[in-house]
């Protein structure tokens, strides 16, 4: 499982360091793709193979699954840890994402999502985790 919070620069080449607590569950080939709300998730192969199982039964006759799909699969890269733990992040990412200097890496079960400093600022408003942990009762999440 990821888990955790890491602030990191990628470099003008588009490289970026993976936290090493984050390397040892990766593997060493991973996906890296697009995400929802704006960032990249990267994907151990286990988890992506599960998740592109689940496109593949979406049906071709609907419009919105196949958007859907082609949002994560056509921006999708094989992925490899270079010597120093970094992986490069294609420029269509880096600019899908807003990735410029300043990174954060998060842990989120079985993936990591990539934020650019700027957009994990936005993003990660908890002032509202009251009604957002009412509405997961809906979800099945009682805490």
């Amino acid at each position: 499982m990821f888990m955790g919070e890491y602030n990191h620069i990628i470099d003008a080449k588009g490289r970026l360091i993976i936290p090493a607590r984050f390397r040892e569950l990766l593997g060493e080939e991973f996906i890296l793709t697009k995400g929802l709300d704006g960032c990249l998730s990267i994907y151990p192969m286990d988890a992506w193979e599960a998740f592109e199982t689940k496109l593949r039964a979406l049906p071709l006759t609907n419009k919105n699954a196949r958007t859907f799909t082609r949002f994560f699969v056509a921006g999708a890269t094989n992925c490899e840890l270079d010597r120093q733990g970094r992986i490069l992040v294609p420029q269509t990412l880096r600019e899908f994402a807003g990735l410029e200097k300043e990174v954060v890496l998060t842990g989120n079960l079985d993936r990591i999502e990539i934020w650019s400093k700027e957009k994990w600022s936005e993003n990660c408003n908890y002032d509202d985790m009251d009604s957002i942990a009412e509405s997961m009762q809906d979800m099945g999440i009682i805490i």
